[in-house]
Order: C-alpha cells, then sequence, then structure tokens
C-alpha cells in the first residue's frame, strides 16, 4: 500500500469524541440519543434507583492518553431528567512524547431547567511528564442542580515516582443562565513547579481533588454543614480536606497521599449533599463494587 504522507512513521494520535441525550417521558430518564467517534461510548443506561433517574458509565477501552489525544464527552440533560454518570475505572494521562504535544479532555454538560447530573468519574492518574488539559463545564438553567467532582493523582507515588516534570492545566467551571457563577483553576507547569512542596500548595501531596455540589436556594443548614466538617476532619493522619461555601455552591477540597481516601470522603459528602439537593438517598452505581 502507498503512503503519500508515510502515515507509517507518524505518531498514533485517539481523536474520540462521545455526544449523550438525555430525554424525560413516560418511561422516566431514558438515553434518547447517543454519538460517538473514536474509541469513546456507553453501553445502555442502568436504573438501580427506577426509571426516573438514570446511571451511566464512561467507557474508554485505551484505558488512557498519549501525546495528542483529544477527548470530548457532550452531556445534554433535557428538561426535569436525572442523570449520573461516572467510569469503571480510574483514567490514565501518560508520559507525554519528546514533542511534548499536549493531552486533552473536554467534558461539557449542559442541564436543562429542572434537571440534575452528577458527574462522579474515577480518579485520573496523571504520569510524571505527562501534558494534560483537563477541562470540566457545566452549563446549568433554572431550576437545574449539579454534583460533580475531580480526583487527581499526580505522578506514580507507589513506584516512587514523582510528577517532577511536565505540566497539569485543570479547570471546573459552573455556568447559570448564561453567568459565570463559580470557577476552579488548577496549574502546575515549569513556572509554578515549586507550589508543589510549598506549604500554601501541594506540600508534596500527591492526591488532589474538588468536589462541588449546588446551587442550593437557601443558606447551608447548620446541621448538613456541621456534618460535612466532621466528615472533612476525620481523614486519614497526613490528608487535608476541607468545605467552603462560595455562592451558592459547596466547594469540598481533599490533598493527601491515597486516591482511595479522597473518593471515600467525596463519597460520603455526597451521601450528606445529594438527599438535600436533590432529595434523594444516596446510592452508590454498582460499578464502583467491582
Amino acid at each position: 500500500m502507498n503512503y503519500p504522507l508515510d502515515l507509517r512513521l507518524m505518531p498514533s494520535t485517539w481523536h474520540a469524541s462521545l455526544t449523550l441525550g438525555f430525554e424525560h417521558g413516560q418511561r422516566g430518564t431514558v438515553l434518547k440519543y447517543c454519538a460517538h467517534s473514536g474509541p469513546l461510548y456507553v453501553q445502555k443506561a442502568f436504573y438501580p434507583e427506577g426509571r426516573e433517574l438514570a446511571h451511566a458509565y464512561l467507557l474508554h477501552p485505551p484505558g488512557g492518553m498519549v501525546s495528542g489525544d483529544h477527548l470530548e464527552v457532550n452531556v445534554q440533560a433535557g428538561e426535569n431528567t436525572a442523570v449520573l454518570i461516572t467510569t469503571p475505572g480510574a483514567g490514565r494521562v501518560y508520559r507525554a512524547r519528546t514533542d511534548r504535544t499536549a493531552q486533552y479532555l473536554h467534558n461539557q454538560l449542559e442541564v436543562a431547567q429542572g434537571s440534575s447530573v452528577e458527574w462522579l468519574p474515577q480518579e485520573t492518574i496523571v504520569y510524571p511528564d505527562a501534558q494534560a488539559i483537563l477541562n470540566t463545564h457545566f452549563n446549568l438553567h433554572a431550576n437545574s442542580r449539579c454534583i460533580a467532582w475531580d480526583v487527581i493523582s499526580l505522578g506514580l507515588p507507589a513506584c516512587g515516582q514523582v510528577f517532577g516534570a511536565g505540566s497539569l492545566q485543570q479547570t471546573m467551571q459552573v455556568h447559570l443562565d448564561g453567568r459565570l457563577v463559580l470557577r476552579e483553576r488548577m496549574l502546575l507547569d515549569r513556572q509554578s513547579r515549586n507550589t508543589y512542596a510549598a506549604m500554601a500548595g501541594f506540600q508534596s501531596k500527591p492526591v488532589c481533588g474538588l468536589m462541588i455540589a449546588g446551587p442550593f436556594d437557601t443558606a447551608l443548614d447548620e446541621e448538613l454543614e456541621s456534618a460535612l466538617q466532621v466528615q472533612c476532619s476525620s481523614t486519614h493522619e497526613g490528608d487535608l480536606s476541607a468545605i467552603t461555601v462560595v455562592g451558592k455552591f459547596v466547594v469540598v477540597r481533599f490533598l493527601g497521599f491515597c486516591s482511595n481516601r479522597a473518593r471515600q470522603t467525596f463519597t460520603e459528602c455526597w451521601r450528606l449533599l445529594r438527599p438535600v439537593l436533590l432529595n434523594r438517598p444516596a446510592c452508590a452505581p454498582g460499578v464502583w463494587r467491582t
């Protein structure tokens, strides 16, 4: 076979996209539309909580991103739908090639009036010398709600490999009726490398996490806030976690040494927040038990 550009010598990349459209009808929340390009998809929706709330598991068979990979996930939650999205395992951003081409993941979630989306992926492992750009953007509308978290493990601490080189740009932001109401951004690169060891930075702790929930219509109940504070203060020795209220949103942050403990902290906070924000008891996705 002839290769005009000699594709045999070109570095491999995966460009993949997934669009999910959820609608509410007589059978509750249904996955009405699912289109994918490349190795990124869901098999079907699950209903462990009944037909009103759909669980979806994002599948990425390669298991990680290499230089030049570009993954996009678009979620359209129609009016009065309820959706929970998670992953069956950890995501990975591998060591970049010598050309330093970035690895890019963008999640865009549109949440229509009266709907809720819970975005609860398992952790992302960012390998030493990766070049990761990770974005999650919510567009909320009247009476819509979201709960979301991101857990990042920097380097391979179990193997003694710290995140001594490479870069990470992470953004989570929320627009409400077109207005930016919450934006959290983290940048770790050559210029900001000293923040990894700084007391006002990562304190050399390789695992960081961010969780948001809201918007709440009223001020946070004192009993709920106290329960969240207790949960954050009961973390493992050496870990740090705290809650803050930013406008109408609850923000939980974690800094420590173990991604499992980060997810445990966020899961317990989710169990407390979900009944108040979404009027639903917590129901862990079955894939978390596998």
